[in-house]
Parts: structure tokens; sequence; C-alpha cells
């Protein structure tokens, strides 16, 4: 087991979020394992995709200047293969099939499960 721990402690998240506590939270359930880069809206996670290319993204769908849906439009036109999950207080399945239909692999609803989200980030690295 410390071997897979080890191993994914060189991986990269970019976690675009916009909201301090949302951020807080993640950053302190998965910093241990991995190395979190955060974007304060989908402008800035498109720029640090293509500076730093993260390992996976976890997106937020509201967020200012860019939404995550859009965010997402564009990586996947760079990039058809990287994870992204949206963490979104969006919890209708509306919102959850606009995201897959954005390119988005998996959508997550807030609150955040701790255990959830270390798994869901453990399975898609």
């Amino acid at each position: 087991m410390k071997e897979i721990l080890k191993s994914m402690s060189n991986k990269t998240i970019l976690v675009a979020e916009d909201t301090d506590s949302n951020f807080a939270l993640i950053s302190i359930l998965l910093r241990k394992e991995y190395n979190i880069i955060r974007a304060m809206n989908g402008k800035e996670a498109i720029q640090l995709y293509e500076e730093i290319h993260p390992d996976l993204i976890l997106m937020d769908i509201q967020m200012p200047v860019l939404n995550g849906l859009d965010a997402t439009r564009k990586i996947r036109e760079i990039d058809k293969l990287i994870p992204i999950i949206a963490l979104t207080a969006f919890a209708f399945e509306s919102d959850k099939l606009a995201f897959m239909d954005a390119g988005g692999s998996l959508y997550m609803s807030k609150p955040i499960d701790a255990y959830e989200l270390k798994a869901v980030v453990r399975d898609n690295l």
C-alpha cells in the first residue's frame, strides 16, 4: 500500500474552485498524497492546464469569468483523456447531463464525502 501512495505522490491535481472554504477542504483531503494547484475560475483552469498538464482536474461548475462547463469543453478540445471530475453544488440530473455532454468524466455533488472523493481520485489516476 505504501508503494501505491508513494507512486501517486508525484501526481498533480488541478482544482478549479472559486470558493476559499471549498478549496481548503479539498486541499486538506488530498494534499498529503498529491500536488494540488488551484484555479479561481474557468479561464485560469484552462491556462493552468496548458502550463502544468495536471494528471486530473476537479472542476466546479459555477465560477466567475468562465464557468466549469465551458472550461471543460475547451480543455477537451486539447486533451480527450484527462479525467475531469465535477465537484459542484448543482445536484440536478440535468446539470449532470450538461457536464457529461461538455466532456466531463465523472460528476460529484457537494457536500463532499471525504472517502468518496479520495476513492474517485485514486481510481481516476
